[in-house]
């Protein structure tokens, strides 16, 4: 294994990861429609407890994903998570009212009320995939900072990488494509949720509102993701070589062509999302859209982040000085620590083997109104 497969390699996983955690955020998705699929306080119970039994997977994934892009390229985590440090604290916030309000929201005591906790997981799953997606949207629109390495022989102000202004990150919300794609990400969470809730919800007016619901849905969010997809194909993208970055014209796209499995998979992933929708909002009965959606949406999810760092692409471009931009060698562990991280990464497949017997056991049965009267409920 050579020191560039490693970095690639570990790009994979971290695409991966993110890809998953999109996925994932279909519990997001799910809790922005507490109120408009569930019209009584039974239901929205039902909703609740439906996307409770779930919450744990997707914020794990969140910090995994972040703890792999430490592990692997720690400049790209100094740089952002270090420099664009409001924009990831108030994803982080609301994922921690997340769990609060889960447990929170019927305990003795509560003087609140639930409604107060139930406003909060709308919160958390609109502020979530929507900043989200914003991140990740900075992969291809870039960020305002600065690399300066020189730095380190510093005593005084030892500091690699810093932020260009005062917003630290907020200020990824003022570029509209950026917007655009938090606002996909944010309609395809819905989307996930619907569908997650139609497969796991035994509930006849239930999945008759996620069917209705479904279309519009789905058409906003193509009005959202289609000219994203489209703009990232046809604009200029950061090309790196041994000594300079420079600009290339539709440098994704060349990415997909000079890599055509993974036009091949970006097309199989779109094609997935589309026939899930599609199959899902045709009838009350289908509930199997979950998993055609769900699997389109981590195979294009992951196809973008890959062309995002393979094929000497700049992932992490800076708007204020090309060459600060952040590249697979210019901001990867040490050979050591890559090949060493990349054996314990051999576990990965016994990780997702339990995380799969786990889902179909609390899976086994879905949720009925009998059992939230009956059980122990959020």
């Amino acid at each position: 294994m050579t020191y560039e497969f490693l970095q690639s390699y570990w790009w994979f996983l971290v695409s991966l990861l993110g890809a998953l955690l999109v996925f994932l955020m279909f519990v997001q998705g799910a809790n922005t429609l507490i109120f408009c699929l569930g019209k009584t306080e039974e239901e929205r119970r039902l909703i609740i407890n439906s996307t409770g039994r779930k919450w744990e997977f997707t914020f794990t994934t969140l910090v995994t994903f972040g703890g792999a892009f430490f592990a692997s390229f720690p400049l790209f985590y100094s740089t952002s998570f270090g420099g664009a440090y409001w924009l990831w604290m108030i994803i982080l916030f609301s994922f921690v009212i997340q769990a609060v309000s889960y447990e929170f929201q019927n305990k003795i005591g509560n003087f609140l009320g639930p409604k107060t906790f139930q406003i909060c997981l709308i919160i958390n799953g609109i502020v979530g995939p929507l900043l989200l997606g914003g991140a990740v949207a900075t992969f291809f629109n870039g960020s305002n900072f600065l690399i300066d390495k020189g730095n380190i022989t510093n005593s005084l102000q030892p500091v690699i990488s810093r932020w260009a202004n005062a917003s630290h990150g907020l200020d990824a919300l003022l570029d509209p494509w950026n917007v655009v794609l938090g606002l996909a990400v944010l309609m395809l969470a819905r989307i996930l949720g619907m569908l997650y809730i139609k497969n796991n919800i035994e509930h006849q007016q239930i999945q008759e509102r996620c069917t209705r619901q479904l279309p519009w849905n789905a058409l906003i969010f193509l009005l959202f993701f289609l000219p994203f997809l489209i703009r990232l194909l046809v604009k200029d993208g950061f090309s790196t070589s041994s000594s300079s970055i420079t600009l290339e014209s539709m440098k994704y796209l060349h990415n997909l062509l000079e890599m055509p499995i993974l036009l091949v998979i970006l097309l199989i992933g779109v094609v997935l999302v589309l026939f899930g929708i599609f199959k899902s909002s045709r009838s009350v009965q289908y509930r199997k859209g979950i998993w055609f959606t769900g699997i389109g949406t981590v195979l294009t999810v992951l196809v973008l982040l890959l062309i995002a760092g393979w094929n000497h692409t700049a992932y992490y471009p800076s708007n204020i000085d090309l060459q600060s931009s952040l590249t697979l060698a210019n901001s990867c562990s040490s050979e050591f620590t890559l090949r060493t991280m990349a054996i314990v990464s051999l576990l990965i497949p016994f990780v997702l083997a339990y995380i799969v017997f786990a889902w179909r056991a609390i899976d086994r049965k879905r949720i009925t109104q009998e059992e939230i009267e009956q059980g122990e409920a959020y």
